[in-house]
C-alpha cells in the first residue's frame, strides 16, 4: 500500500477515537479528510451508512480506544496522584460500572489534576491516533497542532483498594451528602450552603427546646 496525502481534520479526528460507543462508528474520507460519523440513533443514520457504504476505499474505518484501555489510562494516572485522599476517592470511584463518569465527577472539584489529566489523556490519545495513521501509511497534509506525540508508559499498574472500614449509620449518610455536595454545579452551591445552614440552626434549636424541658413528673 503506498502512502496517501490526506487533509486531516485534527479536532474530529480526535473525538472519533476518543469515542467508542457501540452504536457509532466514524470514518476519514480519505479525499476531503473530513470525519464522517455514522450512529444508529441519529436521523440520518441510513443516509449516512449509505453513503460510506458507496464510497467505497474512499471511506476508512476509525480504530478507537479500546474501553479497557482507556481504563488502563485512568489507573496508572491515578497511581501517580500525590494527594492521597485524592487518589484514595478516585481509587473508589474507579470501581465497578460507570467507572469513566464518576471519575471525571470527583476531578471536577480539583481543577489542577483535572488539567493534568486532560494533557495526560491528550498525550496518550496522540500517540494513539498518530501510529494508526503510521500503520493506516496515512500522511497528513499538514503536521498535528500539538507535534508529534511521545510515546506513553505502557507499564502494569495496581491499584491498592482503602481498607473497607465498619461504618456507623451517621458516617454513612455524611459520607453520602458530601459525595452529593461535591458533585453539585458550582452555580448551585450558594443555594445549598443556605438549605444546610438552615438546618443545622433548626437542628441547633430543636436540640436546645429539648434540653430546655422540666423532666416528666412521675405518678406517686
Amino acid at each position: 500500500m503506498s502512502t496517501r496525502v490526506v487533509p486531516i481534520n485534527w479536532a474530529d479526528l480526535e473525538t472519533a477515537f476518543e469515542r467508542n460507543a457501540p452504536d457509532t462508528e466514524s470514518f476519514v474520507d480519505l479525499k476531503s479528510g473530513d470525519v464522517v460519523t455514522v450512529c444508529e440513533t441519529a436521523t440520518d443514520y441510513k443516509e449516512v451508512r449509505q453513503k460510506v457504504q458507496n464510497g467505497g476505499d474512499q471511506f476508512l474505518r476509525v480504530e478507537p480506544a479500546a474501553s479497557r484501555e482507556q481504563y488502563k489510562w485512568m489507573e496508572r494516572f491515578v497511581a501517580g496522584v500525590t494527594d492521597e485522599p485524592l487518589r484514595e476517592r478516585l481509587i473508589i470511584s474507579i470501581d465497578g460500572k460507570g467507572a469513566f463518569r464518576r471519575f471525571k465527577d470527583v476531578l471536577i472539584n480539583y481543577p489542577a489534576e483535572r488539567e493534568r489529566w486532560f494533557s495526560y489523556r491528550g498525550d496518550i490519545l496522540h500517540w494513539h491516533m498518530q501510529k494508526w495513521l503510521e500503520k493506516e501509511k496515512i500522511e497528513p497534509k499538514e503536521p498535528a497542532p500539538w507535534g508529534v506525540a511521545p510515546e506513553p508508559p505502557n507499564e502494569e499498574v495496581v491499584l491498592e483498594r482503602p481498607a473497607a472500614q465498619a461504618e456507623g449509620p451517621g458516617e454513612i449518610l455524611r459520607r453520602q451528602a458530601k459525595e452529593l455536595v461535591d458533585n453539585i454545579p458550582a452555580v448551585e452551591l450558594p443555594a445549598a450552603i443556605a438549605f444546610l445552614e438552615f438546618l443545622r440552626e433548626r437542628g441547633i434549636a430543636e436540640l436546645g427546646r429539648v434540653r430546655s424541658l422540666p423532666p416528666k413528673r412521675t405518678a406517686a
